[in-house]
């Protein structure tokens, strides 16, 4: 199958899903969050076999990192990142590995610490009081905005490499067709809506868009370290769970920060 016509297809079947159950919030969004963390950390955990890390631990994790954001907030979402580090601990003094135990427990806490945080400072964004909703959904548009100008712009006219030794096929042009992209989006969707004013509206759209770049370099220096191109097939075009979320995770943190920066939440 064309790789394009794949991205346009999965798109098409994903996104209106993943957008009703964002526009539900709740146990709903939750759920969807968990299911997602859990698929990132596989194939992350995949691409990492030979450090070997604790997989049930990073499950675990994860899962407590989410469950403690939509209960109790950031407090309780630390709180489940911090048990990460105790269940890798134990699990290792029981497991059968040759591995020395900064490597094993250490990539074990960076799945969490990447994937589960990243995921839960959406659902902390869909939490912020009155503005919530607004706020998840604008920056997820910025994001699909910004890739979307990022690739179909760096396809057509893109000839300066952004990071050629993290990713070969990122340019310059590229980058900053999507920044704009990500600025007028949170713009348009932030303008008269007694949320964000103007300027700050713009502050946000490039911090998600500066912040979204970072995340998919970050993505692309842990690939080539692990020496992958995909992290997995399981969105055809898109590759895998993870490279279609690299984005988010980095821009989720940034955009709740740059909200409550400006005295929101």
């Amino acid at each position: 199958m064309n790789q394009l016509f794949s991205r346009i297809l999965v798109t098409i079947v994903a996104l209106p899903l993943v957008l009703w159950l964002v526009y539900l919030g709740g146990w709903w969004l939750f759920a969807l969050g968990l299911a997602v963390a859990l698929v990132a950390l596989h194939e992350l955990y995949s691409m990492a076999r030979s450090l070997r890390p604790l997989v049930l631990a990073g499950y675990a994790g994860a899962a407590a990192t989410l469950l403690g954001a939509h209960l109790g907030g950031p407090e309780w979402m630390v709180g489940g990142f911090m048990l990460t580090l105790l269940l890798a601990f134990l699990l290792y003094t029981i497991a059968e590995t040759r591995q020395r135990g900064t490597i094993t427990i250490g990539s074990t806490v960076l799945g969490v610490a990447w994937i589960g945080l990243g995921i839960a400072h959406l659902l902390l964004l869909r939490d912020i009081p009155e503005h919530g909703r607004l706020a998840i959904f604008t920056v997820l548009l910025v994001i699909f905005a910004d890739d979307t100008a990022a690739y179909f712009i760096g396809r057509l006219v893109g000839r300066h490499k952004l990071a050629p030794a993290l990713s070969p096929g990122k340019t310059w042009e590229g980058f900053f067709a999507g920044t704009a992209s990500g600025i007028a989006v949170a713009f348009f969707a932030l303008y008269d809506q007694d949320f964000l004013s103007i300027p700050e509206s713009i502050v946000l759209g490039a911090a998600l868009a500066l912040a979204g770049a970072a995340g998919d370099l970050f993505e692309s220096a842990l690939k080539r370290d692990l020496q992958v191109k995909d992290s997995g097939r399981l969105l055809g075009g898109h590759g895998g769970m993870l490279d279609r979320i690299d984005a988010h995770l980095f821009a989720a943190v940034a955009g709740l920060y740059v909200i409550l920066a400006f005295g929101y939440g």
